[in-house]
């Protein structure tokens, strides 16, 4: 693509030769003379005194650097967002016909007679669509994933390879030293825009549904347990844990590894740092890390500076004891 014919599609003002001809998307470090790359934040335009970029995408805030570095650069509001626009533009460019997942279900996929798939939607090899599902448009499942009778699936979502999406949820009642099975009869529902990564189960409802709203982003190897509500456009990273009958607001973020006790409420904007244990209910927005206790992040960084300083003050209190101390002598 010239760099005029990309800034014509995606907007950002272009200083350099339009005619240039990019061949390739790369990160500052790799880019080549035939590259376009992207400097997200302006506290390392140091960086771009060494790119060898054809063209940099920056804000106004690295403006000054990009013009030392030389070359061509696109001023954008926001670069992270205009080089995720320019990788879908450039998917769709590359793509076989246009199209990377074109409608259709794949031969060696089994579609079960009484579910519902859009005609635009894409099923992947080895995908299983039991009775009753339903696919919407311009989805997407990859291969072997499993989508479970009556779940739904809304419009243009991404299922990730190896995607379970309706299993049973994890419901057993003790009873004389064993586990007695509890039937999991509700349903996963999945509102449009979802991408589900690569072997991230979502387990059906025990009696409720499990419901995933509008524009969640999960990564891979996520569990989701039953009855668990996960609110509009939140995105969780891999390995997260969420136990069953959870309620999660709307643009949430957990970190990797995060885990989120069940029966919990957690308000909206509210943000887990990675490898945190939320074992309460969240009711105010902010930025949450720790493990027991869980506490707002700047109470959480205070404690942990803290604490580092224990061996120190172990070490003082010793020694004041130790002077406080009568000598045997003096007894």
């Amino acid at each position: 693509m010239s760099l005029g014919s990309i800034a014509d599609r995606l907007g950002g003002v272009l200083h350099g030769d339009p005619a240039l001809s990019i061949t390739e998307l790369a990160p500052l470090a790799r880019a080549g003379s035939r590259a376009i790359s992207f400097l997200s934040d302006p506290r390392r335009a140091a960086q771009l005194a060494d790119c060898q970029a054809a063209c940099v995408v920056v804000s106004a805030k690295a403006e000054a650097a990009a013009q030392a570095r030389g070359g061509a650069y696109i001023l954008a509001g926001d670069p992270y967002l205009y080089y995720a626009r320019l990788s879908q533009l450039w998917r769709s460019l590359t793509s076989v016909g246009g199209e990377r997942f074109p409608p259709g279900i794949h031969p060696t996929a089994v579609v079960h007679p009484q579910a519902e798939v859009h005609a635009s939607a894409h099923i992947g090899p080895l995908c299983v669509v039991e009775a009753g599902a339903r696919v919407g448009a311009h989805s997407v499942l990859r291969s072997g994933v499993w989508l479970g009778q009556d779940c739904s699936l809304g419009e243009r979502c991404l299922i990730q390879p190896g995607a379970v999406i309706g299993g049973d949820g994890f419901g057993f009642a003790a009873v004389d030293g064993r586990w007695e099975k509890i039937e999991q009869l509700g349903r996963v529902v999945i509102g449009n825009d979802v991408e589900v990564g690569a072997n991230t189960c979502i387990d059906r409802g025990a009696l409720d549904d499990t419901v995933i709203a509008d524009g969640v982003k999960l990564d891979n190897q996520i569990q989701i347990g039953h009855n668990t509500r996960i609110g509009e456009h939140t995105a969780m990273a891999g390995c997260t844990g969420v136990a069953g009958s959870a309620d999660i607001g709307a643009h949430c973020t957990v970190g990797g590894a995060g885990m989120i006790l069940g029966h919990l409420t957690i308000a909206d904007h509210v943000h887990v740092s990675a490898a945190s244990v939320v074992t309460r209910s969240i009711a105010k927005p902010g930025q949450y890390t720790g493990f027991f206790p869980l506490s707002d992040n700047a109470s959480w960084e205070k404690n942990a500076a803290n604490v580092r300083q224990l061996h120190q003050l172990r070490a003082r209190v010793r020694a004041l004891e130790h002077l406080q101390t009568p000598q045997a002598s003096d007894a």
